[in-house]
């Protein structure tokens, strides 16, 4: 673990001028790499950049709460950001500087009237991991292990203002215009503002998890609601390994395989049957245990409309992509084309998201689907930067679609990112559809 936090920044002045602050530092950066001739090489953009992510890193974790929770966000998608923030950002998933022991005491008199070690036989004074919301000790009591996550104080009042802070700096980072950003953040602060509930969690992830009770070959640690709070979450300690470890591990091909079909069918089953679903995708919240995927955290949780499911996911039928007019209506009920659109934006338009309703649909049109040949997501990369790319494209996609999409695209991608990590083979089908 790196060295422990004393305190986190709480007023949002302070918070602000550590955005600030960083954000002059990386300007004089680009100041120092653009007056070498060099600049327009990789190799010296790539160093401006492993700089700034570096820096950029350091000050969010620091503030944790909705700047770090952006960066881990952001550390799913490779086509948002170079490889270098990518890196750095994926610290947030469970490695982010943890709080001190004298914070965590105080966050526990506040929350359960009594300290850590008076609730639990043997409580560990620093954290086993850390993460944007919160940070997890290993606990004892009557002889039974007890992973308990304590909130970061301060996280819930500051994440309005947090995400007003980070716009600007998101905007520049992201290379996305004032609108999309707002959409992307709104969504954000919705499902944070959740996040920073421990009880919500509690209730939320018993209720998913009685639902999801008979998914092959994946398992859930149970919560305890008398040694829980808003700020406080105990559950099961469960001694496995983090997917992004379990990756470089040598296992055979079967359990690889294994572990993909219930990443799958987990998925699979709480988007398309109970229309709510687990929707932070990241490898920190998986664990591997004999060949079981164990799901540890239910605090992003994103509900579906059913309007939006049927809309959404008729896209994908056989008959939309071969039908040019009901694509067509489909995209319109979605807001992707606009009562204002011309022909020539739909022309522009129209191949695009059928392009990409046919990358993320392909493997349910199959009975099974190998996401360890890397040609598939590598293709899905190359479409983003592709339209990335493209500046007319960029604005006429600006402020399109339901937020909705935010979460559902990124559990799927999520997903599709962790399936070929683990190079398994996935027996995928279409889903039925309603509507």
């Amino acid at each position: 673990m790196q060295k422990e936090q004393t305190s986190i920044p709480k007023h949002k002045i302070a918070r602000a001028a550590s955005i600030v602050g960083t954000g002059a530092a990386i300007g004089a950066n680009y100041v120092k790499y653009k007056a070498k001739s060099a600049f327009k090489s990789e190799g010296a953009k790539e160093a401006f950049h492993e700089d700034t992510a570096e820096r950029t890193f350091d000050t969010f974790s620091k503030l944790k709460g909705g700047p770090l929770k952006v960066a881990q966000m952001l550390s799913l998608d490779r086509n948002l950001l170079p490889p270098a923030y990518q890196e750095q950002f994926s610290k947030a998933q469970y490695s982010a500087p943890p709080l001190s022991y004298p914070l965590v005491v105080k966050t526990f008199k506040q929350e359960l009237k009594k300290g850590p070690k008076e609730v639990f036989d043997e409580f560990t004074p620093v954290a086993v991991a850390g993460a944007s919301i919160g940070q997890v000790h290993k606990a004892y009591k009557d002889g039974k292990e007890y992973a308990v996550k304590v909130q970061y104080p301060g996280v819930a009042n500051s994440l309005e203002s947090d995400l007003k802070i980070v716009r600007p700096f998101a905007i520049r980072l992201m290379n996305m215009d004032g609108k999309s950003i707002d959409l992307y953040l709104n969504e954000v602060k919705e499902r944070l503002g959740e996040e920073t509930d421990y009880t919500l969690e509690l209730s939320r992830g018993k209720e998913l998890m009685e639902k999801s009770a008979d998914l092959k070959n994946i398992r859930f640690p149970n919560y305890y609601e008398d040694m829980s709070t808003r700020r406080i979450l105990t559950m099961d300690w469960v001694d496995g390994v983090h997917l992004d470890q379990y990756y470089g591990q040598e296992h055979s091909q079967q359990e690889r395989d294994q572990i993909g079909q219930a990443l799958w069918d987990f998925c699979h089953f709480q988007v398309h049957t109970l229309k709510e679903f687990h929707a932070d995708p990241h490898p920190g919240n998986f664990l591997v245990k004999n060949g079981e995927l164990w799901v540890l955290d239910f605090g992003c949780v994103k509900k579906l409309p059913e309007w939006f499911y049927t809309s959404y996911f008729s896209l994908m039928s056989p008959e939309a992509l071969a039908d040019d007019a009901l694509f067509e209506s489909l995209l319109r009920e979605l807001g992707l084309l606009l009562e204002t659109d011309g022909e020539y934006e739909c022309n522009k338009l129209i191949p695009v998201f059928k392009e990409s309703v046919e990358l993320l649909s392909r493997p349910f049109f199959q009975e099974e689907f190998d996401f360890g040949d890397p040609e598939y997501l590598d293709e899905i990369y190359e479409f983003g930067e592709r339209t990335g790319d493209d500046m007319e494209l960029k604005k006429l996609t600006s402020s399109r679609g339901s937020a909705h999409a935010l979460y559902l695209n990124r559990t799927y991608f999520g997903l599709y990112n962790l399936c070929g990590s683990l190079k398994a083979k996935v027996k995928t089908n279409m889903p039925e559809f309603q509507g």
